[in-house]
């Protein structure tokens, strides 16, 4: 009984880590067993109530073993992948997510490891081991029964207790000398184990009002916000806005997200056999541009989206939550509905389904009226499997004519083609872009992948040159807002990273696996910005002051806080310099707490502030 679920806790944690060694972090296995033994053994007392709570009940050891083997097994597999592919580990909210996960793992490649396969054939043996262990209880009659309901209580209470007093109480975790970490939470889980990493993050299922918040408090920073916006200059002394006394209150807006567009030409010591980014590097010269701080690395589109599209933050929910899914569930202010209110048309295209991520329910809440999926789509053109980025701007093209004749058009479009996972065998050979020079200790496979990556980067640069040159056709004002969604690990996860000096080794929470491309362009106006490093939430509220479009109150406050920090994500702060700091100066502190309060309000506490936002 004491045995399988140390067994269970031990391949757990060998399975997601991947290996049981030290590592310069320190919080290898049997460092964080060392440092926060607590963590480890209130796990493994669960276990063992578990164990002993089937074993009664069953009156056999086998049951209870192989219960107390998936607890640990599944888990652990989970978040060996997740954190390969997207950074971040198995979390509670991903059980809801398993359709969404389902529906692209055709297109996933995924590496059983050692690990996994030596464990599981361990299990089997210690399965069929205790089948022939004979209960001490298993006795007919009221004597037989009564141990074991003994026995059994006890184990109940017992694991009652550890969950209530102190998996799902934060006083109890503190006590136990558990440190939350939300924001790092592949930290988290190394520092404190699989088992305790998952059940602590259930306490966020529920989201607390931050500290302060009140519907006087949120008044009052309303009515501060809106005092200073009247004194309030353009941000960006260079920009459109900042050099003309009037400006266009109505241009068509066009957002692009690009599914893993970054800049693969920052791997020192790559070298490619063509230019890959020919058009948006000639657009730079025309418009605002800089790097887009996504909360996501791996995946998470969405999140991305959501940030972009509201200007709320993910920083103030839980890691790994998904808010269409979970959040979303009656109307929210967000640029759509706002500019629905001018009188725009609100509409969104997508390559891909329409239920992935919830989208067609969350977009109707967030006042896009119309959402083109690929069902949509008549005969698209596709690559690697998906929707092409060209056939993709055909379409945006499609809905902006079909559209412009009944008033100002918005368009939010996400693109599919270079969706993670790769292979140099998706392209036609003499369509593939050639990675011309690398470091050594690049595995081919990682080459051909970053190969694969580097032609839909191509591809999607010159579908953002074809819409961009026929927005110069239209005498329609146009802004159009292009940024890449995420960064994607390849191959065996951030070997490539590594190995080019683009990150430290081990540090897979750099803030540079977090940063792509952001343009804001205009057919009307040819100003060059310099914008930094912006997060994302900061992307709609930034793209209104450059042109000097008239801001609703969330995205106002978003501005006045821009001189201070350029945004946060998973606990690393943008300063104004656009370097990067994991603590926040009191001036920062005060912004966030008040950010905080305001998006806790609209999306949690009621409607205090309807009226200010629409």
């Amino acid at each position: 009984m004491l045995l399988v679920p140390l067994f269970a806790l031990v391949t757990t944690e060998w399975i997601a880590r991947g290996t049981l060694a030290d590592n310069t972090q320190g919080n290898g296995f049997f460092q964080a067993l060392s440092a926060h033994r607590t963590s480890f053994i209130i796990a493994y007392l669960l276990l063992v109530a578990v164990y002993v709570l089937v074993c009664c009940l069953f009156a056999h050891h086998t049951p209870a073993a192989i219960i107390v083997g998936l607890l640990g097994y599944v888990p652990a597999v989970v978040t060996y992948f997740k954190l390969t592919m997207r950074g971040e580990p198995f979390l509670p909210w991903d059980l809801t997510q398993i359709g969404d996960l389902m529906g692209v793992s055709d297109s996933v490649e995924l590496s059983i490891q050692p690990s996994m396969v030596i464990t599981l054939i361990l299990y089997i043996l210690i399965f069929v081991g205790v089948s022939f262990i004979r209960f001490p209880g298993k006795r007919g009659g009221w004597r037989g029964f009564w141990p074991r309901g003994i026995a059994a209580a006890v184990a109940l209470a017992g694991g009652l207790v550890l969950m209530f007093a102190v998996f799902l109480s934060p006083s109890g975790t503190t006590a136990a000398g558990i440190k939350p970490d939300m924001w790092m939470q592949d930290r988290y889980y190394r520092t404190n184990g699989v088992l305790t990493g998952f059940l602590t993050n259930l306490q966020l299922l529920n989201i607390d009002a931050p500290d302060g918040y009140s519907g006087d408090a949120v008044l009052a920073i309303a009515e501060n916000t809106e005092a200073a916006a009247e004194t309030r200059e353009p941000y960006y002394e260079d920009s459109y806005a900042a050099q003309m006394a009037e400006t266009e209150q109505t241009p068509d807006i066009i957002f692009l997200m690009a599914e893993s567009f970054w800049d693969v030409t920052a791997l020192e010591g790559i070298s490619y056999d063509q230019p890959l980014l020919t058009n948006f590097t000639a657009l730079v010269d025309e418009g605002a541009s800089g790097h887009a701080y996504t909360p996501s690395f791996g995946g998470g589109t969405c999140d991305v989206e959501f940030e972009a599209l509201t200007g709320f933050s993910m920083e103030f929910l839980p890691a790994g939550s998904k808010p269409y899914q979970q959040y979303i569930t009656d109307d929210v202010f967000a640029l759509p509905h706002y500019l629905k209110s001018l009188g725009y048309s609100t509409t969104a295209v997508h390559g891909y389904g329409r239920r992935f991520w919830n989208r067609d329910t969350a977009y109707p809440r967030l006042g896009i009226d119309e959402f083109i999926a690929s069902d949509d789509f008549v005969n698209p053109k596709k690559r690697r499997g998906f929707i092409s980025d060209d056939a993709m701007v055909d379409q945006i093209i499609q809905e902006y004519e079909d559209k412009k004749d009944d008033g100002p058009v918005f368009i939010h479009a996400i693109t599919m083609q270079n969706h993670t996972t790769y292979n140099r065998n998706r392209y036609p050979e003499n369509e593939l872009v050639r990675v011309t020079e690398a470091p050594a200790g690049i595995p081919d496979a990682t080459i051909g992948q970053l190969e694969d990556c580097a032609t839909g980067i191509r591809e999607m640069d010159a579908a953002l040159g074809k819409l961009t040159d026929y927005l110069r056709t239209t005498d329609r004002p146009t802004i159009v807002v292009f940024w890449g969604d995420h960064m994607n690990p390849m191959s065996d996860g951030f070997t490539l990273f590594e190995e080019t000096g683009f990150i430290e080794k081990g540090d897979t929470a750099s803030p540079r696996l977090y940063e792509t491309p952001l343009l804001i362009w205009s057919n009307y106006a040819d100003n060059q910005v310099d914008l930094g490093t912006l997060s994302t939430y900061n992307l709609s509220p930034v793209m209104m002051d450059l042109y000097g479009l008239k801001q609703p109150l969330m995205f106002e406050y978003l501005m006045q806080q821009l001189p201070a920090t350029h945004g946060r994500s998973k606990g690393i702060v943008i300063e104004p310099d656009n370097t990067t700091s994991e603590e926040m100066t009191q001036e920062q502190q005060e912004w966030f707490n008040r950010y905080a309060i305001l998006q806790y309000n609209y999306l949690f506490g009621g409607k205090t502030l309807e009226g200010y936002f629409d």
